[in-house]
């Protein structure tokens, strides 16, 4: 079991859940009010987290967010608001289940998992920009030459960008492996939707894969991950549909 802050929570229980190749659940807590702060939330979630990693239930679930005596996939587990008591959610499924009574209650079975090798390279870097209105490709065109090794792009609705960033991105596909995620928070990337210059199927004719529901920052995660042990030829394996 681990605590830390709650601001990159999401990141790192993703981060684990990626290499965690055991059986007993790695549970992840955090707390959004402070010891000092009135009706702090910490020992509560410290305690439910406990409850989580001694149930039996818990087994083959991989990595685990436990917070506000809900139980969340460390894939699927976003942080949404800055400040509310209620700040992780699942978008799109909802927690995999919750602690009542001091029991963790699970809503379904756990489902299969594969992990990567521990990475034999720390020093890549993978590049994640988020698309906006009329944004130029100046950062675009410097990434090669800044040394990075990846891009996630947190692209516009069901995963869209720009003609300009369209065609950017299609030079340079060629020479590291791109993600195009959505930045809207909830929801899929479409597959054969939109047919635009910046759609999804333009953009995969170009090279570029569609993250489908994972989010850009565990797209990152998972493309550095990748990368250090030398698979990032399978990422589109790894990409949930």
């Amino acid at each position: 079991m681990l605590t830390q802050g709650t601001d990159t929570l999401e990141e790192t229980a993703y981060f684990f859940d990626l290499l965690w190749p055991y059986d007993a659940p790695l549970v992840l807590t955090g707390a959004m009010r402070s010891a000092s702060q009135p009706g702090s939330d910490g020992p509560a979630n410290l305690l439910a987290a406990a409850q989580v990693a001694l149930a039996q239930a818990s087994q083959g679930r991989g990595v685990l967010v436990v917070i506000n005596d809900q139980i969340h996939s460390a894939a699927k587990v976003r942080k949404v608001a800055s400040l509310a008591m209620a700040a992780f959610e699942s978008p799109g499924s909802g927690p995999l289940g919750e602690v009542v009574e001091g029991v963790a209650r699970y809503h379904h079975q756990p489902s299969p998992r594969a992990v990567l090798p521990i990475p034999h390279r720390l020093d890549h870097r993978v590049a994640l920009l988020e698309a906006c209105l009329d944004a130029d490709t100046a950062l675009l065109q410097a990434l090669p030459a800044l040394g990075y090794e990846g891009l996630v792009i947190a692209g516009f609705g069901a995963g869209h960008v720009s003609g300009a960033w369209s065609e950017m991105l299609g030079q340079l596909t060629p020479g590291l492996p791109v993600i195009m995620a959505t930045r809207t928070g909830r929801g899929a990337t479409a597959l054969a939707t939109y047919g635009f210059v910046g759609g999804e199927i333009v953009l995969q004719k170009k090279g570029l894969h569609m993250a489908g529901q994972l989010c850009p920052r565990k797209c990152r995660v998972l493309l550095w991950l990748l990368i250090g042990s030398g698979r990032q030829a399978l990422l589109h394996t790894w990409l949930p549909r």
